[in-house]
């Protein structure tokens, strides 16, 4: 299991990704995409330092307060269903069953919560 990038939660993903691109030398840019399965806007970041950073936006993340916020840590896992139920028996609790990413080329993830915070989990 890998980290693969910080979720970040934003009312306005536009002005988010130009006021985080004015910091960080980003390397690449995926366009905005809807993901009607998540109901939110998407964008991924990946910077010269080699993080990834996917900008939320929309129904999913809206009531989550003012301005920007870390949303998640997304993990990559070979098995997802497997990973799933690892997660589980330590006490995780599933917020987002598994489903096919469309930012992810159709990858399913699955959201977890932890004592920690929301987590992702992106089959690799």
């Amino acid at each position: 299991m890998k980290i693969h990038h910080v979720g970040i939660a934003c009312k306005k993903i536009e002005k988010s990704i130009a006021d985080y691109k004015k910091f960080f030398n980003v390397v690449e840019e995926s366009p905005i995409v809807y993901d009607e399965l998540q109901k939110a806007y998407l964008c991924l970041l990946k910077t010269d330092t080699g993080l990834n950073v996917e900008f939320i936006a929309g129904d999913q993340v809206a009531n989550l307060g003012k301005g920007v916020s870390y949303y998640h840590l997304c993990y990559t896992v070979e098995k997802l269903d497997e990973a799933i139920l690892d997660f589980e028996d330590k006490g995780a609790v599933v917020v987002s069953t598994p489903k096919p990413a469309i930012l992810f080329d159709g990858k399913r993830v699955a959201f977890l919560l932890i004592r920690s915070g929301l987590i992702e989990l992106l089959e690799d």
